[in-house]
């Protein structure tokens, strides 16, 4: 893709700081202290107006303009900023060497215990989460069957039945595997569509899979379990819960992000659930051999991505939550003033079913007075 393409695509997220002279007379008591953290992500992390309007910061030394993030936690702008115990345990872990296997038994039993989750495994993002449990339910673990992938031909796996409505552009981690995506639209034509070649059903989370929904994930499962079919919930870009919720309402395994609202490395993803899928997901990855094999995390991102959930689970989330409304409070104290502006503080109903919601200033004005 052409970079003004990708800058095409950028400008559709609002941002600021571009514009900004470095001798800003925008500058507040809370810029000056800045700190700044994805929404509902636990400590900030420090970041200060000077290091950002500074004309060595690394971006600008490579011919980059760094922004100010007023949208939340995308990838297009970098995800979310990681946080110091995260960055420690990175530095701590890549200072030693150890065989791989070994250290993806420990994170898992790691990860296990901190979620209540039966087994976890770091993938390398969440979308690589997809992949390596579709390789999982499509060959087992068993490496001649891996190798062949994506040609399943003479395979007994090779269909994945989706919602419709949880159709999306990251199903094509799921795709990549050679698997034939089953689309349905009701529960019945769920039932009617599982039959020896189903290597599982895939959805993703939203109101038409939350509960009380038709196709919601419990009514699926209810199906799914009745046929030793594996259900993988799909929650990129959700807050982790402990034990994870999408695993109580009875998902076989859940994937999340790990660098958006756990504020792991970027780069990370985390899933969760059946040990004996999540050993068959590790053994697709690197270092073995197979399709996955291009997906590679390294170590110092494992231990990171269990320090992100540690961080995650011991933070004070309320008082995170009301440092965020001091800051919303402010900006609409600094701009309500100027003539036909008008704001408000909006808080999206969790009704949607996404658990990652955040309040957020609204601010309008009329454009033929300002």
């Amino acid at each position: 893709m052409k970079r003004r393409n990708v800058l095409k695509t950028l400008s559709l997220l609002p941002l600021a700081g571009s514009a900004i002279p470095f001798n800003s007379s925008l500058a507040s008591p809370l810029a000056e202290n800045l700190t700044a953290a994805p929404f509902n992500t636990g400590s900030p992390v420090e970041v200060t107006l000077e290091s950002f309007l500074d004309k060595n910061n690394i971006y600008r030394t490579h011919g980059i303009e760094p922004v100010i993030n007023c949208r939340g936690i995308f990838t297009i702008i970098g995800g979310s900023l990681k946080r110091p115990q995260v960055k420690s345990a990175m530095e701590l872990a890549s200072k030693n060497f150890a065989q791989m296997d070994e250290v993806a038994d420990g994170i898992g039993q790691e990860l296990a215990k901190l979620t209540g989750a039966e087994w976890g495994v770091v993938s390398a993002g969440c979308a690589a989460g997809l992949k390596l449990v579709t390789a999982a339910v499509v060959a087992g673990g068993d490496p001649e069957k891996l190798v062949r992938i994506p040609n399943l031909e003479g395979l007994e796996k090779t269909e994945v039945i989706v919602p419709r409505t949880s159709r999306n552009a990251y199903d094509h981690a799921i795709r990549n595997i050679g698997v034939t995506m089953v689309n349905v639209e009701s529960m019945e034509e769920l039932e009617n569509a599982i039959n020896p070649k189903t290597a599982m059903i895939y959805l993703v989370n939203g109101d038409r899979s939350w509960t009380g929904a038709p196709m919601s994930l419990e009514n699926i499962v209810a199906v799914a379990k009745t046929k030793n079919i594996p259900v993988l919930f799909d929650a990129a870009n959700e807050i982790l819960t402990f034990p994870p919720v999408h695993l109580k309402r009875g998902a076989t395994i859940v994937a999340y992000s790990g660098g958006k609202a756990i504020c792991g490395p970027q780069s990370c993803g985390l899933i969760l659930g059946n040990k004996d899928i999540l050993t068959s997901a590790w053994l697709a990855s690197s270092p073995h051999h197979g399709p996955c094999r291009d997906n590679k995390v390294d170590r110092d991102e494992m231990f990171g991505m269990v320090a992100a959930v540690r961080a995650w689970k011991e933070i004070d989330h309320d008082a995170i939550l009301k440092q965020w409304y001091s800051y919303l409070d402010h900006i609409i104290k600094k701009v309500s003033g100027i003539k036909s502006v008008q704001t408000m503080i909006h808080v999206p109903s969790t009704q949607s079913g996404l658990s990652n919601v955040s309040p957020e200033d609204v601010i309008s004005w009329d454009k033929d007075v300002l």
